[in-house]
């Protein structure tokens, strides 16, 4: 497919992060940013994926307060000493973080204008991990366009 600026391009990364689990929030904007000028496209999207199932991508204004405000909401929604059916199948006790997860969903899209991409002044592209314990986490992002 051809637009009228290049040829469509689709690029793959993947970052990873060392997580603390427990609603572990980080900011992989700067990431991001350097994989869109990485990937030397000018406009289209940025998708930042998370993969696995107990973590969540979301864009917030990533500043201590809110950071604090997110935990205490996720806990209020889905209590870590609540009794969750998940238990009954996997007896592995993150039952919370997959409820949580599935509100926050896996994956962000980002419009990349003019090469970067096109986030609010105190908007930032982060990753939450919701699991019980430490992980070594992936997010794919994939930036495409032209």
């Amino acid at each position: 497919m051809k637009a009228k600026s290049g040829e469509f391009k689709v690029e793959n990364y993947s970052l990873e992060l060392r997580t603390q689990g427990f609603c572990d929030i980080h900011d992989i904007t700067d990431a991001g940013r350097e994989k869109v000028a990485s990937s030397g496209i000018q406009n289209g999207q940025a998708v930042f994926f998370a993969v696995g199932s107990t973590a969540g991508m979301t864009t917030v204004e990533y500043e201590p307060g809110l950071i604090q405000d997110l935990k205490v909401f996720f806990e209020k929604m889905a209590p870590q000493n609540e009794v969750y059916h998940h238990e009954e199948t996997w007896h592995d006790g993150n039952g919370f973080s997959h409820v949580r997860a599935s509100f926050l969903k896996p994956s962000v899209t980002v419009p990349v204008v003019d090469g970067k991409l096109a986030l609010g002044t105190w908007q930032q592209v982060v990753y939450i991990d919701f699991d019980n314990r430490p992980r070594t986490r992936e997010v794919i992002v994939q930036v495409l366009g032209v």
